[in-house]
């Protein structure tokens, strides 16, 4: 994990100011740590430039682990991207009731403007979609195995 001093100083995290002072924000504890997964994996399907300080930002926000925030929307990366944005539109299309369209990505500003009004819906859905039920499954499984870890290690003391 990066340290705390890393984090606050870097160059799009240092608008946070004196916000970054707040010791919950670095701590792993039983409450910071689901709701950090939570906010990491709800912005990782969020199709944006500046995920890491969108995820600071929330993080801030509801008061959870920055760095685990952070470092969760680096599943959305160069080899992950197209098979989970392509399964958001899927998903999108589904929802909206629309037949999913053929098309070629091009990584250009006149591809993106002519696409908003043609996939950009269904898109859209998708990805939030997805990141309501991802960021769900992550609270729900990480708030799960600290509860059972520390069960176990209560029964680990009293057996001995």
């Amino acid at each position: 994990m990066p340290k705390p001093e890393t984090l606050r100083e870097h160059k799009h995290l240092r608008m946070f100011g004196r916000l970054l002072h707040n010791p919950n924000l670095w701590a792993l504890n039983r409450k910071s740590a689901p709701g950090a997964f939570a906010v990491g994996l709800f912005v990782a399907w969020i199709p944006m430039p500046f995920q890491m300080v969108a995820a600071a930002a929330f993080a801030i926000l509801f008061n959870v682990n920055i760095p685990v925030s952070v470092a969760l929307v680096w599943i959305t990366n160069p080899l992950t991207m197209p098979v989970m944005f392509y399964g958001a539109y899927l998903l999108g299309a589904k929802i909206l009731g629309h037949a999913p369209q053929d098309f070629t990505f091009e990584a250009n500003w006149q591809w993106i403007e002519a696409s908003l009004t043609t996939i950009g819906p269904p898109f859209l859905v998708g990805c939030l979609v997805l990141g309501i039920i991802f960021s769900a499954i992550g609270y729900l499984l990480i708030s799960n195995l600290w509860k059972y870890s520390i069960m176990f290690k209560w029964q680990k003391r009293q057996n001995k």
